[in-house]
């Protein structure tokens, strides 16, 4: 596979098309016509000497050949934005404040390095870190960019959905040496839980999840995740965590994570001002490419 002899508008088309799914879309993210953009993947594939999508009707899938040379090409792609965005942020005229509002857990445990990495990319950049569980943070203009686990319905929000994230049930060593480590999740009835925000609203979602505890279960709550997970840590109960940020903490065991496990969404989402603040859109793309 010869990739130094095809020309980058026709391997950028190619991943524009695997990415969006179809030629139609393809050609609108990169401001083409259908049939430009038809031909820039005929090319590719002559000049390659391969079939890089088999074509039913309006459908298109990738061939053996073409998931090889999307491994590569995406590659590439990472590549061109990382440069893109570095030089993006070494323009004068970024300069100011950008306001990202996150929860406060994910704040605390994943903000710092992203935040790190936008201010080597864009030094003229001043960031904000709004660590708010609020939803209403974007509309109410207390920020520029949200991280948020639902997409919000406003009009005049932008939403990027970056990926799927898992989140698990932990307690504490210590405490599970004292108060015995459930085996069903019956035992579950025996043991202390943290609620993350108003507990009648938890024991509903947990009820939901078939889980046979009371709103007696419930010792401890806070509305801050950080505060919340703190009291874990230190033995007070079981608590939900997302799996990656646990992973930071050795001293804390799953609880029965093959019945106890929830899924959910990160989306980053702003003002459609992005189209027209290069500032905001360099740190939103810093960010799309960071968190996912």
């Amino acid at each position: 596979m010869d990739l130094p002899s095809a020309d980058w508008n026709h391997l950028r088309a190619f991943l524009a098309t695997v990415e969006q799914g179809s030629l139609s879309a393809a050609a609108r993210k990169l401001g083409l016509t259908q049939p430009t953009l038809s031909r820039q993947i005929t090319a590719l594939e002559a000049a390659l000497d391969l079939m890089l999508f088999e074509r039913n009707g309006r459908h298109l899938s990738l061939t053996d050949a073409g998931r090889e040379l999307l491994v590569h090409v995406s590659e590439m792609g990472g590549a061109a934005t990382r440069l893109s965005l570095a030089a993006s942020g070494q323009r004068s005229g970024l300069g100011g404040l950008v306001r990202i509002t996150a929860s406060d857990v994910t704040s605390v445990h994943e903000l710092p390095q992203v935040v790190r990495a936008i201010r080597l990319r864009a030094p003229q950049i001043t960031v904000e870190v709004v660590a708010s569980n609020d939803i209403e943070n974007l509309m109410q203009r207390d920020a520029d960019i949200a991280v948020r686990n639902v997409r919000p319905e406003h009009p005049n929000l932008v939403a990027r959905l970056l990926r799927e994230r898992r989140g698990l049930f932990y307690a504490a060593s210590s405490y599970l040496d004292a108060r015995g480590r459930p085996k069903t999740l019956d035992d579950l009835k025996q043991h202390d839980w943290i609620a993350l925000g108003p507990v009648p609203r938890m024991h509903d979602y947990m009820v939901g999840m078939g889980i046979p505890i009371t709103l007696e279960n419930f010792r401890i709550f806070s509305e801050n995740g950080v505060a919340a997970w703190e009291m874990c840590k230190a033995g007070l109960g079981i608590s939900p965590m997302d799996e990656e940020v646990a992973a930071k903490t050795p001293e804390l065991e799953k609880i029965l994570p093959e019945h106890l496990h929830v899924t959910y969404p990160v989306w980053l989402v702003t003002h459609r001002e992005i189209h027209t603040s290069p500032r905001i859109r360099l740190v939103f793309d810093l960010l799309a490419e960071a968190l996912s």
